[in-house]
């Protein structure tokens, strides 16, 4: 059982050193984030649908569930639209930094979902946290377009994972996430219809992009994603969340010595990026040792 925990552990820091090089490849990719976005999500989509099937499970959900699935794949589409946008307009560092704001704007929306009381513990984490951010908005100015890009991103991010929080209870995530991409390739399919953007030029991509979109698509969205459920089965809660906070860690370091030029950022960046990241860590530690007590 022990080896079984030590190898979940290991599986899970590889699953977040995979989500950390998504934005790697992001920014390797040279298609427009709406273009990639779509690709991405069909391309996971096939995956998923070919996973399910070879599960065995059941394609079948509720009317009501379905509808909640296709605003929700509306709100996963738009995040990643952003997210690529953002690494586009400024660059991974300045992204996933960012993308730390996440653990704020989820206590302050968590209690709206899920009836609990706003806790004064994590709104006080949330504001070294943006003070942090200020830190890097202060002397990253030229990067500000991308921040407010990935700050959208973000935002929409929390609120797509607090609605699948509630529906997941009900269905395979599988099935879930396969709905969701769904619904996503359709609402940008209509968005392409309108600007014309469907024809042969669309589909004509250097073969270093195919490859770069079909280990985004298999590797880090289809596989990441039911791996980590997987994991979930055999650790707790508190060790997840704890490490996944790791994410902008390995992204930033992966950016660094792969992509170098102007992903070399200030020391300042890096000061802000660093209260950021630890900030996070020790409101997942001060939450888990407050929930021992109460147990």
């Amino acid at each position: 059982m022990r080896n079984d925990n030590i190898k979940s552990y290991l599986n899970l820091h590889l699953i977040v050193f995979i989500w950390g090089f998504t934005a790697i490849l992001g920014a390797l990719i040279t298609i427009d984030a709406e273009n990639l976005v779509w690709f991405r999500m069909l391309l996971a989509g096939v995956f998923l649908g070919a996973f399910i099937v070879y599960k065995k499970q059941s394609f079948v959900i509720s009317a009501t569930s379905f509808a909640k699935l296709i605003f929700v794949g509306l709100l996963i589409a738009m995040h990643w639209i952003f997210f690529f946008k953002a690494i586009h307009v400024s660059n991974v560092s300045i992204t996933l930094s960012i993308f730390s704001l996440g653990a704020f704007f989820a206590s302050l929306l968590e209690p709206l979902f899920y009836g609990r009381k706003i806790l004064f513990y994590e709104v006080f984490f949330g504001l070294i946290i943006i003070a942090g951010l200020a830190l890097i908005m202060q002397v990253e100015v030229k990067y500000l377009h991308g921040m407010y890009y990935a700050l959208a991103s973000i935002i929409l991010g929390v609120l797509f994972t607090l609605m699948n929080g509630k529906l997941i209870s009900d269905h395979e995530p599988s099935v879930i996430t396969f709905y969701e991409f769904g619904a996503g390739v359709f609402f940008i399919s209509i968005y392409f219809l309108i600007q014309g953007k469907f024809n042969a030029e669309f589909f004509t991509m250097s073969l270093n992009n195919w490859i770069l979109l079909l280990v985004l698509a298999s590797v880090c969205t289809a596989y990441a994603f039911t791996a980590s459920v997987k994991v979930m089965q055999k650790l707790t809660p508190y060790t997840v969340m704890l490490t996944t906070n790791l994410e902008p860690v390995y992204g930033i370091m992966l950016a660094y010595f792969i992509l170098g030029g102007k992903e070399k950022m200030s020391t300042e960046f890096y000061i802000g990026a660093l209260i950021i990241v630890i900030t996070v860590i020790l409101n997942g530690v001060f939450k888990h040792y407050k929930n021992k007590k109460e147990v």
